[in-house]
């Protein structure tokens, strides 16, 4: 189709597109997961702190009939309740099984990885230092696998110069999966160097789909103007995609929720942008934001592919809903 009168009336504009973007196995899961707790016991099912970092699809799933909660004693005894796909410490599935509640864990399986790991180093006699976020979720409950004091956080280089160990002879290290490729690769080495002994995991912890996202950034970044990532201000992966943007060479590299958070004046005078997603945010948002250029500017959309994703985790068993 050829462009009308009116694109012609529009400044043109270059589209960068990132691929991969957005969901990644472990978001699309546990969403899979609530959707067929509704379907299989139907509403109101409990889920334990957002589902996945995103106030679209969060809100889609209350719509929906799942009650966000963020503490477990916020649940009744007589409804399903879910935990988020960022991990809970161990004392939250002992206290509902206490309480003889249902529930399902929609932990991603590559988190799960990361707490069977800090548990092997536990039973091995390891203390373990995690390079984390203080506070996420996910560091939260992979701190929560061992008992108070077996797990050190260092978030900087810095922390690694000043983290008080038992046994520098006996420790080993484990990261959130959401973290900077690169700012990890420092803290590990530092890590190694203080501690020459370290054991680290046999595969690292981040993540394949943050470290696909990422290195689609730096492939995009130097080739635009300006870069918006799509994600929530919550979303450790999307903050990280922000930054690597930066890094890389966008000079403008801004995180929107969607399309009417973006900064039009910002963008006066540009002539490219680069477009990713985070992890947990759906095509459906990307899409909102292309359309919002498309609306003020003559638009050309190039792809940026740096990886294939056919990455699929299965729902677990006690969610099957029969025919």
């Amino acid at each position: 189709m050829g462009k009308t009168e009116n694109d012609m009336t529009k400044p043109p504009l270059t589209l960068y597109l990132a691929a991969p973007r957005g969901f990644c196995a472990g978001v699309d899961r546990a969403i899979k997961i609530v959707e067929m707790a509704l379907e299989k016991w139907g509403a109101p099912v409990y889920v334990r702190h957002e589902i996945v970092h995103n106030k679209y699809v969060v809100d889609g799933l209350r719509d929906k009939g799942a009650v966000f909660v963020e503490e477990l004693h916020e649940c009744p005894d007589d409804r399903p309740v879910i935990f988020s796909a960022h991990g809970v410490p161990k004392a939250v599935p002992a206290e509902a099984a206490k309480r003889e509640m249902i529930y399902v864990d929609a932990t991603c399986p590559l988190v799960s990885k990361v707490h069977i790991e800090a548990a092997r180093h536990h039973e091995n006699g390891l203390q373990m230092i995690m390079i984390g976020h203080e506070g996420h979720p996910e560091t939260v409950g992979t701190m929560g696998q061992l008992p108070e004091g077996e797990v050190l956080l260092v978030e900087t280089v810095e922390d690694v110069a000043t983290v008080q160990v038992r046994d520098p002879e006996r420790l080993a290290f484990v990261t959130q999966t959401t973290l900077s490729v690169d700012d990890t690769i420092d803290i590990v080495a530092a890590l190694q160097a203080r501690f020459p002994k370290i054991v680290g995991p046999h595969k690292e912890d981040i993540c394949y789909a943050t470290t696909n996202r990422q290195e689609a950034v730096k492939a995009m970044a130097p080739k635009c103007d300006a870069m918006l990532v799509v994600g929530a201000p919550n979303s450790s992966n999307s903050k990280r995609l922000v930054e690597v943007g930066s890094k890389a060479g966008c000079a403008y590299s801004q995180l929107v929720q969607r399309a009417p958070d973006i900064d039009w004046r910002a963008l006066e005078g540009i002539a490219s942008v680069g477009i990713t997603a985070g992890a947990s945010a759906p095509e459906e948002l990307i899409n909102e934001v292309i359309d919002a250029f498309r609306y003020r500017y003559d638009v050309t959309v190039e792809m940026v592919e740096t990886a294939v994703e056919n990455v699929e985790f299965k729902v677990p068993r006690v969610l099957r809903v029969p025919a």
